[in-house]
């Protein structure tokens, strides 16, 4: 693993991981895709991994893509080069929103463009007052391939959605906040301990429950809303026979806390 372009540390059940490239604000270099890659499927397998975090070191959470390494493939022949980055990218972001565990975008600084589309595959997000957040790909001429056309939509007002890629505006995550694409702005400085705390509270749920609800909330805008309901019986059907059920069910009656093994 390029272990110096990401800071992996681990808390009990919480994995950390930071991008750590900061003299360029963390931007998503075809190496810094590829580390970010390894340790996304490290963690998918480490079944005592119940949480993971993702935030960057320095003044931004990540500013984008590498625009200097995208000039540098448009200067081979075609552009297959540049076109196999940019799938490579989509692929990164997809298996990070595929994690059966919850991911919290802790978001330290500026997230811009590919660093929108990176926090759009985290199931939660946290921002420090001082963040500020944008599709800045407009603003240079760029279009979107990371993502965003695809999940802003699903995650704001299609109108809210709009403006963010057309007007290529950075805003304040206070704003985004009462926009609903973060769940929590925190003072600067307290982002590492309210970060903390919520992977705490969610790495000590049933992990075949998170899973579960993740499988049934990335599913249900796919199909209609009968359908979406339906998958929730199939999916109970599944989780009834779990250890982590019937552990729950007994912790509730006993008036104690429970304690999930994912089993």
């Amino acid at each position: 693993m390029k272990d110096e372009l990401i800071r992996q540390s681990r808390t009990d059940d919480v994995v950390w991981l930071t991008l750590n490239n900061p003299d360029s604000m963390n931007a998503l270099s075809l190496p810094m895709l590829e580390a970010l890659d390894a340790h996304v499927l490290a963690v998918r397998q480490d079944a005592s991994v119940r949480c993971v975090v993702i935030t960057g070191a320095g003044k931004a959470f990540c500013a984008g893509g590498d625009l200097l390494g995208f000039r540098a493939d448009l200067a081979e022949p075609t552009t297959d080069r540049l076109l196999n980055r940019l799938r490579f990218a989509q692929d990164v972001f997809e298996r990070i929103e595929a994690l059966p565990m919850p991911v919290i975008a802790a978001v330290n600084g500026y997230a811009i463009a590919g660093g929108l589309e990176l926090l759009l595959c985290c199931d939660m997000v946290i921002a420090v007052e001082s963040a500020r957040i944008g599709d800045g790909h407009a603003r240079y001429g760029i279009i979107p391939a990371g993502g965003s056309s695809a999940r802003l939509p699903r995650k704001i007002a299609a109108n809210r959605a709009n403006y963010l890629l057309l007007s290529a505006e950075l805003l304040p995550a206070e704003v985004l906040e009462s926009w609903g694409l973060v769940n929590r702005v925190v003072p600067d400085g307290g982002l590492e301990s309210a970060v903390g705390k919520l992977a705490r509270t969610v790495s000590q749920h049933s992990p075949l429950g998170m899973k579960a609800i993740k499988s049934l909330l990335r599913d249900s805008g796919k199909t209609s809303l009968e359908d979406a309901a339906r998958a929730e019986i199939t999916a109970f059907q599944s989780y009834a026979k779990s250890g982590d059920f019937h552990e729950g069910l007994a912790a509730f009656v006993e008036k104690r806390k429970p304690v999930f093994e994912g089993k």
